[in-house]
């Protein structure tokens, strides 16, 4: 093959007719940035970062598809290709993070590395798949079974078929791990000296608690009810999360190292002021316990409850009366827990009532899709506007007919009341499940702890509250949302902690 010669950056290059300027100068010791190449592969040039200037030719030239000629004079580095470099890398990191991780990694509030934990199940590694879950996620157990799983909405599988089941193959390998003999233990760093106190042994609570022992911190936990685990434990029921499940992996937390001390409240039993002097810093995580009212006529009569409050109860082994009639109020997964949990008490009429249609319900639709399995009444487009009792118990419970008009500033059509279309059901119980708020004890107990209008801690760019060392996540922070945002919340506020004893 002939040989050719070219100039490049000032350096004579040498080599043969036919190849391009990128293979030439690689060969003479010239490095001219790329991406998309790939010597296996044919020519592409999509990349846009080999651009060079050839002298006489007034465009940018692709090295990696433009073959040399003899005399050709190359620079590699001039101002004009570093600006095309810059601009073209820009455009590709743009939206890079699409191509470089995973629609179902970026979707996951917890920022699990789905992809890597999916494919060890396949290889059969469910401890592989556990422990790469369990650098984000101590309790996946738990966590794969009530999941509304935002990362199987993202899964590409879905434009071939449907989408993988990504939350309950979580489950399934946390399952099988928990059964060997050999369950996964992460490793513990050697201990630093520092104590962390934890406020809340929900899922915010617990992760920040599992990230901090690993880290080599001595953590208590505090929690007021007799057993750890918050709205996983009490918030959720017994057919969704069976508790045999959660008290596991809240005893493979344990044996970190982590202290946990339950039926103790935080602000009466001892003041945050007073823990804040016993431990280098604090983490608030006590979630969001109490249940928003219905805020119409009567909706302080008995058998009017909140929908958190009917499942702590029933969590906790009673077995409320709920009468044979039972009205539900909201469109989540409260909601749904509610009712179905009202099915299971013994009610023979249980209805769903939601100021919005199916479409608009925040709820998962295979919550729903089961509720209606199990007799569940849905009263779609529907309002309460009086709730009415006799001798102060609930009787009747008064319903507006709603329409959808414009968006709201949450997004969805506001509903809208429908003249003159009032009815009456009679109902037994009223299960109010609208939201919940944070329970005002902490703060109403903690000088200088600042909250915002609907009783949600205030924090910095840095998990701080308006208290120094006094950190807060999970829904005491946000107010109600999801176990993997809480989650997330609590590995972020375990990183905070980490670098303000830290010093950084």
């Amino acid at each position: 093959m002939a040989q050719i010669k070219i100039i490049v950056n000032g350096k004579e290059c040498f080599g043969e007719a036919g190849k391009t300027i990128l293979a030439i100068a690689a060969e003479n010791g010239i490095e001219i940035p790329n991406l998309c190449y790939n010597k296996q592969l044919k020519v592409y040039g999509a990349c846009g970062l080999c651009v060079v200037e050839v002298e006489k030719v007034p465009k940018l030239l692709r090295a990696c598809a433009t073959v040399a000629t003899d005399g050709m004079v190359v620079t590699t580095n001039s101002p004009r290709v570093v600006q095309a470099r810059k601009i073209a890398l820009e455009l590709l990191m743009s939206d890079h993070e699409g191509d470089c991780k995973g629609p179902c990694h970026l979707g996951c509030p917890a920022h699990t590395d789905v992809q890597g934990y999916v494919k060890q199940i396949a290889l059969g590694n469910d401890r592989e798949a556990v422990r790469i879950i369990k650098d984000k996620i101590p309790l996946p157990a738990s966590v794969g079974r009530v999941c509304p799983h935002p990362c199987e909405e993202d899964c590409r599988r879905q434009f071939v078929e449907q989408p993988l089941s990504i939350a309950y193959l979580k489950a399934f390998a946390a399952d099988n791990d928990m059964a060997s003999a050999n369950p996964f233990k992460p490793a513990v760093a050697a201990a630093n000296g520092k104590k962390v106190g934890i406020v809340g042994g929900g899922p915010a609570g617990l992760n920040a608690a599992y990230q901090l022992a690993v880290k080599g911190y001595a953590v208590t936990v505090f929690d007021m009810m007799p057993e750890m685990g918050g709205m996983l434990r009490y918030g959720i029921p017994e057919y969704r999360l069976p508790k045999a499940v959660l008290a596991a992996e809240v005893a493979s937390i344990e044996k970190l190292g982590v202290t946990m001390i339950n039926d103790i409240k935080v602000g009466t039993d001892v003041t945050l002021e007073k823990l804040r002097e016993q431990f280098d810093a604090i983490l608030v995580a006590v979630g969001a316990w109490k249940s928003t009212g219905i805020g119409c006529e009567g909706d302080k009569l008995e058998g009017v409850l909140g929908g958190i409050d009917m499942l702590r109860e029933v969590n906790l082994g009673g077995r409320p009366d709920l009468g044979k009639n039972v009205a539900v109020v909201g469109g989540g997964n409260v909601a749904m827990d509610a009712c179905r949990t009202a099915v299971r008490l013994g009610a023979e009429n249980v209805y769903v009532i939601y100021r919005r249609t199916r479409a608009e319900a925040p709820a998962e639709d295979l919550e729903i899709e089961e509720a209606l399995e199990e007799g569940v009444t849905f009263k779609w487009l529907t309002n309460p506007a009086e709730i009415i009792g006799e001798n102060g118990k609930v009787t009747q419970i008064k319903l507006q007919v709603m329409e959808l008009g414009e968006p709201d500033a949450s997004g969805r059509r506001r509903p809208i009341e429908i003249p003159g279309s009032e009815f009456i059901l009679d109902v037994d119980t009223v299960i109010m499940s609208l939201g919940t708020n944070p329970n005002p004890l902490i703060r109403s107990t903690t000088p200088g702890l600042e909250t915002n209008r609907k009783g949600c801690l205030i924090v910095n760019e840095n998990e701080m509250t308006t208290r120094d060392g006094v950190f807060a996540g999970g829904d005491a922070v946000t107010g109600a949302a999801t176990v993997i945002l809480a989650m997330g919340a609590g590995k972020k506020g375990a990183a905070a902690i980490d670098r303000f004893i830290k010093g950084e």
